[in-house]
């Protein structure tokens, strides 16, 4: 028998202020057609149960592009297309919701499930899906006909939050309704960028084949901001797709949009608890926030620079010391644990200020961090009216050469610094003009 070893208990321990902040919030999440096809479902299906337990509220909106296509096929149907949206004329508007309908019963009947030992074992989640989504015709475009293919009109949304906030989970096809008692066949990303856009989701969380979104080149692309999309070029057609839904979103007013894959089993529960995530996470601005710090963060900064100290990279600062330095110090943080630190000292009789402390967390090296709090440190020593920065380094010389740093002798140093020069660490002097 297996037992509960150290590992586990500090995972949980660091899932916890996770479960606190999601506690509560409301996510969308939007899952193609070709996820409910794919052996992991069920899995997903029951890490969704597992938010629901933990107080976050849900709206699911599935999409059934294969099951379409898969009943067109039997029935000896051609698929039609313009632009990326599909022609829905009369034949084949009832094989879509006899698909839209097929698919939606089987996740209700998979969230009504109790497994045991699952995450479903004893679960009582009801499930609401209705007439949430008005929709109205696209009409001719192009000179095409889209005959029964729509757009989203408007979403319920009193109609939505009211679902939520009884615990139930919301459950949206890819159908609209109009006034008149007409059926929409709508597309998937059009519903979820709306619907989470209009209730005020805090999150749209988006399924696709593959570990988030990478580049060109295949790498994994942690985060990124909504300014950086227009010069990225993705790795597949569908990763471009999701990117795009994601971006819409943001422009839309949602904070925050994850890409995960559905394929890798715990891939959303892995995104949504720990530091790192398992995909990408596209965001209006910055993930990680740049701010000066408080004399709350002193504990959080020694713990960063401490083991540096030790290695004698970094001069020692007491708790003392830090707390009255404490405001020349500015942080970079994401989800309240501090990723980066540095300092400036001004020296105005000078015209100078000094650049020190500048540290990344171990396990978030790699990302330009110490590059980003320097451009910010620079720009606000030119605010002070100051015209130049210095830093005094042991190991890290090259670094600040590659940042535009030109070393110079100690008699550059203001006075004042040159009286604390400490002969026995024998720093080198770079200097910077801004």
């Amino acid at each position: 028998m297996s037992t509960t070893g150290p590992e586990q208990i500090r995972w949980f321990r660091n899932t916890a202020p996770y479960i606190n902040a999601h506690r509560g919030k409301t996510f969308v999440l939007m899952l193609g057609g070709e996820v409910a096809q794919h052996a992991n479902f069920p899995h997903i299906i029951h890490d969704i149960a597992l938010l629901n337990s933990l107080g976050v509220r849900l709206v699911l909106v599935h999409g059934n592009r294969p099951q379409i296509d898969e009943r067109l096929a039997q029935a000896g149907l051609e698929r039609r297309f313009h632009n990326g949206m599909r022609v829905t004329d009369s034949a084949a508007m009832p094989l879509v919701t006899d698909a839209a309908g097929s698919l939606r019963a089987q996740i209700e009947a998979l969230l009504s499930m109790g497994l045991p030992n699952s995450p479903m074992q004893g679960s009582r989640i009801r499930v609401c899906s209705g007439n949430f989504v008005a929709a109205r015709p696209i009409g001719v475009l192009d000179g095409v006909d889209f005959h029964h293919t729509g757009r989203v009109r408007r979403v319920d949304v009193a109609g939505i939050r009211e679902q939520l906030a009884a615990g139930s989970i919301v459950l949206l096809s890819p159908l609209g309704y109009s006034p008149t008692g007409e059926i929409f066949n709508l597309q998937l990303e059009d519903i979820a960028v709306h619907c989470a856009s209009a209730i005020g989701a805090d999150k749209l969380l988006l399924f696709g084949p593959d570990a988030g979104l990478q580049n060109a080149a295949g790498e994994l692309l942690r985060q990124i901001a909504v300014g950086e999309m227009p010069g990225l070029s993705f790795a597949s057609d569908e990763q471009a797709r999701l990117a795009d839904t994601a971006r819409r979103a943001c422009l839309a007013g949602v904070e925050r949009c994850q890409v995960i894959s559905f394929q890798d089993d715990g891939a959303m529960l892995q995104e949504l608890f720990t530091h790192d995530g398992a995909g990408t996470l596209v965001a209006k601005d910055d993930y990680e926030q740049s701010r000066w710090a408080t004399i709350d963060d002193v504990g959080g900064i020694l713990e960063l620079i401490e083991p540096l100290e030790q290695q004698g990279i970094l001069l020692k600062r007491s708790r003392e010391l830090l707390e009255t330095e404490i405001s020349h110090f500015r942080l970079l943080e994401r989800d309240g644990r501090i990723l980066a630190c540095a300092a400036l000292y001004p020296y105005p009789e000078d015209s100078c200020g000094e650049v020190a402390c500048i540290v990344s967390h171990p396990e978030y090296r790699g990302g330009k961090r110490g590059e980003r709090l320097l451009r910010g440190l620079e720009r606000e020593a030119r605010q002070q009216g100051l015209e130049r920065v210095f830093v005094l380094t042991t190991q890290t010389a090259h670094w600040f050469i590659e940042q535009g740093f030109v070393e110079c002798g100690r008699d550059a140093l203001p006075a004042q610094k040159q009286n604390l020069y400490n002969l026995q660490r024998n720093s080198k002097v770079f200097f910077k003009a801004l």
